[in-house]
């Protein structure tokens, strides 16, 4: 079976994106660019710089927005967070974009997840899945290739990230707490809150659906 180049291409990035992963842990660089909250500008350039290589590395967000509220604070925190959430999610975004038009791999994840956000529409689609407790890199991908439009991509991320990014934020806030326990994770009553959340959105899209299939059945 030939395989094209984009195919190709796609199928390289994957794996070069999954081995650095496994070899370039974020722990490291999240210390290192903490060390410098004393420094505005340092701890600036170095937040830059992970949000930069973020995307490439499938670091998750919530890990940085713990960083950013270590050398921020809350107020100034969280918008710069959920920015960085949002648009370090645009290069997978526009990259899996362009390969879904391959047939392939791609292509069969559009069409598993066309059945999801053409039942729950596209920014309820994109906010339920960010809420879940799953890769944010899972879910960018799997909205590129089944078509999500790159507006209701973005509200449906900020949306979705929201309360991530609040509650990370507010843990790299604590000065103390950084100190004693290190940059850390957000804990499990809000990943047990976000998924009710999502229960919720997906409720309505749900019902219709099944009681749909129920009726032509």
């Amino acid at each position: 079976m030939q395989i094209d180049r984009r195919t190709a291409a796609g199928g390289a990035a994957l794996g070069a994106v999954a081995a650095a992963s496994l070899l370039a842990s974020p722990e490291a660089a999240l210390s290192a660019a903490a060390s410098a909250a004393a420094d505005p500008l340092l701890f600036g350039v170095a937040l830059l710089a992970i949000y930069l290589v973020r995307p490439f590395l499938a670091w998750p967000t919530t890990a940085v927005a713990i960083l950013a509220g270590y050398g921020y604070g809350v107020a100034a925190g969280v918008p710069v967070a959920l920015t960085g959430a949002v648009v370090t999610s645009m290069p997978p975004f526009l990259g899996v974009r362009w390969l879904a038009g391959d047939g392939r791999f791609w292509g069969h994840l559009g069409d598993a997840g066309d059945r999801f956000f053409g039942s729950t529409g596209h920014v309820r689609g994109v906010t339920a899945a960010r809420l879940l407790p799953i890769p944010a890199d899972a879910v960018t991908c799997t909205a590129a290739a089944s078509g999500v439009s790159l507006p209701a991509f973005a509200l449906g991320t900020v949306l979705g990230e929201l309360p991530w990014t609040i509650a990370a934020v507010v843990v790299g806030s604590s000065a103390e707490r950084v100190a004693a326990e290190g940059l850390g994770e957000v804990g499990l009553p809000l990943v047990i809150a976000c998924v009710a959340a999502a229960a919720l959105l997906l409720a309505g899209p749900a019902y219709q659906y099944f009681g749909s299939s129920t009726a032509a059945a």
